[in-house]
């Protein structure tokens, strides 16, 4: 029992939370997800199939803006960003990625009006396969109901592409109140 608890109290269920990183594709919800200036034939639902060579590609301009969301909150320690079909095109690869937590609905006109919660400078050599991830500031990641990704510039090219997303953490443990057992009254 915790401390200062009254016997008498309704108690939580035990915690089973392991604290291992878990890839957290699985914890999307694909249907509140969206892209602002995305190619039709490359649909940001690729990013999470695990091949690059689908990927996502921005569609007027170098600008993409991708928002995912999740079933819950989460916690996300590092994003893996990986290049479009293992660098075919270096030029396509994106260079700045600015991240924003829990906001909703950005678009391409009120983006730069909002400080982002991380910006990131993508390397050629991060977007390998085998590159490293960025660890996020996981301070500011710790509830995450949605993330936004603003694509805003690359090497040059006249789009963008990504070949492949993984974003890891772990879900927030939260208290679900049909786990509470009243307890009967002792006389």
């Amino acid at each position: 029992m915790m401390a200062g608890m009254n016997p008498g109290m309704a108690q939580p269920a035990a915690d089973k939370d392991d604290g291992k990183l878990v890839n957290l594709s699985s914890a999307i919800d694909k249907a509140d997800c969206f892209a602002r200036n995305v190619a039709p034939g490359f649909p940001m639902t690729n990013l999470f199939i695990g091949d690059s060579r689908l990927g996502c590609k921005s569609d007027a301009d170098e600008q993409l803006i991708l928002h995912i969301s999740f079933h819950d909150f989460v916690r996300i320690k590092s994003i893996k960003f990986t290049e479009f079909n293992q660098g075919v095109d270096p030029d396509q690869n994106p260079t700045t990625v600015k991240l924003y937590v829990n906001r909703s609905n950005l678009g391409f006109e009120d983006i730069d009006d909002v400080d982002p919660t991380q910006e990131l400078t993508l390397t050629p050599e991060l977007l390998k396969e085998d590159g490293e991830a960025f660890m996020t500031r996981f301070v500011k990641f710790q509830r995450v109901k949605s993330l936004t990704l603003f694509i805003e510039d690359n090497n040059g090219a006249e789009i963008s592409s990504l070949g492949m997303l993984t974003i890891m953490g772990r879900p927030v443990q939260t208290t679900n109140m049909s786990d509470f057992k009243k307890k009967p009254d002792e006389p």
